[in-house]
């Protein structure tokens, strides 16, 4: 006594999931690749053994060649002048009361350089953090 099946079962495979969780995880990779700012401005940080764990939110830039550049959370650095760093800054405060200051600078910059940056934050009570590389 044969049985037969009323319903044949189909040997080939269908793509068309697979393609879904593709682009499903293309998608979500492009959209957090933009949500990370690396630093574009190339500064040779000091070395330090201590490193900080405060999440910074506003970055100054002084890189080798006195230039000025600014950033608040993930945006790309602006390059400005000195005297637009200090509207900046209270501009900033005012949106983020809880920020922090990051002051990359390179390490041939002039301690005279860091001290500007460093007595704006003063006057403005603004909380400050010096960035460094890791001593290897």
């Amino acid at each position: 006594m044969a049985l037969k099946r009323r319903t044949k079962i189909d040997p080939g495979f269908s793509m068309a999931s697979m393609t879904d969780v593709i682009f499903l995880l293309l998608i979500f990779f492009m959209i957090t690749s933009t949500m990370v700012v690396p630093n574009a401005i190339k500064v040779t940080l000091p070395q330090s053994s201590k490193q900080t764990s405060a999440k910074p939110q506003t970055r100054v830039t002084i890189d080798a060649q006195q230039n000025y550049y600014v950033a608040f959370g993930t945006q790309r650095e602006r390059q400005v002048s000195f005297e637009e760093i200090t509207p900046f800054l209270q501009e900033m405060a005012v949106r983020e009361p809880e920020m922090y200051v990051v002051l990359y600078a390179d390490e041939t910059v002039s301690y005279k350089e860091i001290v500007k940056i460093l007595s704006i934050a003063n006057e403005n009570n603004f909380r400050m953090v010096l960035a460094t590389r890791p001593k290897r």
